[in-house]
């Protein structure tokens, strides 16, 4: 520890490494997203998902708020609304679908489907961000593809609408982080998540008060979990690719997959499907692959 400017190494005491940190915040990740899981999966006996959207976007903006007043309001310029407004419309899309998804098929299925979103990232940032697709890139869609195929099965089993939707809100995540690339660059995070609440709430708010049911005394909590666990996923993945390498911290994020699902069998009596996890490891494999060839294409100083 510091104390002054002289640094004092308790007995016993060792710094730990990195990757253990890294490891440590990704935890928080993987709790995040599966309580995230777990309160849509609850609120939504009672409520719509628009509703479920309200609580998301009232309770993060009013912590991003409570962030915000020590004195940060001046990162609230407004000189970029205009793209504030296209992220935040593709994240309020994804997010529906992610719920919608969350309410009708297994938790394993949600999870791996949404792993394709590095897949359309890497399509739309060819007309949107002007990069070039490499031959890594094309490994990671093609193997994208295949995985998403397997655990669709098209042809050998009905594919529901809602497993449509969970990819669809996929595409709206992906345009959401090449938009969030693109503000990341002249805006804070705290302005980035400030706007993205302050403009999804009335989207959400509008449809949910036409048939507006207020949640029973025990569904509020679940209501909080929602909206705290909607920025304490985003913040402990951007500590941990901040403390680690993608190609380190991405076969701990592969941990959501099979820790939703003994969530899913263990709460909700959802059977596993080992295809689900077959076809996730193929897309995870692509995407890894992909960025082991694009670490050893830029050149290091």
């Amino acid at each position: 520890m510091l104390i002054g400017q002289v640094q004092i190494v308790l007995p016993g005491h060792r710094e730990r490494h990195p990757v253990i940190n890294a490891a440590l915040w990704m935890v928080g990740t993987l709790l995040s997203f599966s309580a995230m899981a777990i309160g849509g999966r609850e609120l939504s006996a009672q409520v719509s998902i628009f509703e479920i959207l309200v609580f998301r976007s009232a309770v993060g903006l009013l912590i991003i708020s409570v962030l915000l007043s020590p004195g940060g309001w001046g990162q609230i310029s407004g000189r970029r609304f205009g793209w504030h407004l296209t992220r935040s419309f593709a994240h309020y899309a994804g997010q529906y679908g992610w719920f919608y998804g969350i309410t009708l098929i297994p938790l394993a299925e949600v999870f791996a489907l949404e792993f394709t979103i590095p897949v359309w990232i890497a399509i739309l940032a060819v007309p949107l961000l002007g990069e070039r697709m490499t031959p890594s890139r094309w490994l990671a869609v093609g193997l994208g593809i295949v995985g998403m195929l397997i655990i669709l099965r098209p042809g050998l089993a009905v594919i529901r609408p809602a497993a449509l939707a969970v990819l669809a809100a996929a595409v709206g995540f992906a345009l959401t982080y090449i938009l969030t690339r693109k503000l990341a660059l002249v805006e804070s995070p705290l302005a980035i998540l400030f706007y993205m609440n302050a403009i999804q709430l009335p989207l959400a708010l509008a449809p949910a008060s036409v048939h507006w049911v207020t949640p029973t005394p025990a569904m509020w909590p679940w209501a909080l979990v929602i909206g705290i666990t909607g920025l304490t996923s985003n913040y402990c993945l951007a500590r941990a690719m901040a403390l680690a390498d993608a190609t380190v911290v991405g076969p701990m994020d592969f941990l959501r997959l099979p820790l939703i699902a003994v969530v899913g069998l263990v709460f909700y009596g959802e059977e596993f499907d080992w295809l689900i996890l077959g076809g996730a490891a193929i897309m995870f494999y692509g995407i890894l692959a992909s960025v082991r060839a694009e670490r050893a294409r830029v050149p290091r100083d």
